[in-house]
């Protein structure tokens, strides 16, 4: 279950105070702002062709066909074993923001969610692939929470279960771009409007689950995400992970 039944997301409910109480349709999703993350890929960010870490925010859009609420059975292509389970803090725009200082970056913020950006385990990194990160519900979206809830995005406990059992124990910390100086960032060159979600970026080592798994991600101060995952039906051609 993709885009259909996900519009209102409760944002109303949660206090936020923008209209029209719903996201916008634009997801950015943020590669390498974890420092395990990038120290993982060694001498490889300094090869050809782009000889250098990253100097400004890796992006890619999670669209409209992504979005995806709690409780959905996101699919599983043909062809590929698994799905990587990226845990982020959502960021909700509140307001239209164009390039706003680090100092002032929170007060853009309406509030936050859980979202799980899930996708195909391939190896480009500064050039994500569409093709593996946009898959259908490949976004899935909890419940918001207003900004007063949250006392420091940047200091937030995250697990993640598969079939019950803890994958993964991290948190919102070691950022490369803490959240206020990534909004300052990306509005540099990008105006964010109201509605539009910034992922924080998932921890290294994110993990995998499979079609006829339950995943659940727990983030402290925003509750519980949960999901499960399904295979697709068979078609003529099968998607080839890992390329």
């Amino acid at each position: 279950m993709a885009a259909a039944g996900l519009a209102p997301l409760g944002f109303a409910a949660a206090g936020f105070a923008f209209a029209p109480y719903r996201l916008s349709g634009t997801v950015l999703g943020v590669l390498l702002n974890h420092t395990s993350a990038l120290a993982a890929l060694g001498d490889a960010v300094n090869a050809a062709p782009y000889k250098a870490p990253p100097k400004a925010p890796v992006l890619f859009v999670k669209p409209r066909n992504t979005l995806a609420p709690a409780g959905s059975a996101c699919e599983v292509p043909p062809g590929v074993e698994a799905l990587q389970i990226g845990a982020n803090l959502g960021v909700v725009i509140g307001r239209g923001a164009c390039r706003v200082a680090a100092s002032d970056a929170l007060a853009f913020v309406a509030g936050y969610a859980i979202v799980a950006d899930l996708s195909v385990p391939h190896q480009s990194f500064y050039r994500p692939s569409v093709r593996f990160k946009a898959l259908d519900g490949s976004c899935v979206v909890g419940a918001p929470v207003a900004r007063a809830a949250v006392a420091d995005p940047d200091a937030l406990a995250v697990r993640v279960f598969v079939d019950g059992e803890l994958v993964q124990r991290t948190d919102t910390a070691q950022r490369v771009r803490p959240l206020a100086r990534l909004l300052a960032d990306i509005t540099d060159f990008m105006t964010l409007a109201a509605g539009d979600v910034v992922l924080l970026g998932a921890s290294h080592g994110a993990p995998l689950a499979r079609a006829g798994q339950r995943v659940a991600i727990e983030v402290e101060g925003l509750g519980r995400l949960s999901f499960g995952l399904a295979a697709a039906a068979a078609h003529d051609h099968p998607m080839e992970p890992h390329a």
